[in-house]
């Protein structure tokens, strides 16, 4: 199969940084997925009546709403709560990415 020692050598120096390449990217792979299993996002809504915070995967994990909420009407509470849940996973879809994208950037060096 190989004609000489040399060409040997080379194959298994192949195999060798290949090998090295994936255990590398696993373990990127790994530290992304640590880094966002961990990531929260909190948003604050336009007018101060509502914050929300989201987990990793945009489940919300805590809802405050200021007392002045209380002088609302229901439905503007409502929408302003929604609202900001949608604020919130945008910005948690944006850190995904970009977390994503710098794991990328360091696989293509």
């Amino acid at each position: 199969m190989w004609s000489n020692e040399a060409e040997l050598e080379a194959a298994r120096r192949r195999v060798q940084a290949w090998q090295a390449s994936s255990a590398d990217r696993a373990e990127r792979a790994a530290e992304l997925s640590r880094r966002l299993a961990g990531l929260r996002v909190t948003t604050r809504g336009a007018d101060g009546l509502v914050e929300v915070t989201l987990d990793s995967s945009g489940a919300l994990v805590d809802l405050r709403l200021d007392e002045r909420t209380r002088q609302q009407p229901a439905a503007r509470v409502a929408e302003e709560i929604l609202a900001t849940v949608r604020a919130a996973r945008a910005e948690l879809s944006r850190r995904v990415a970009e977390a994503t994208e710098e794991s990328l950037r360091a696989d293509d060096r």
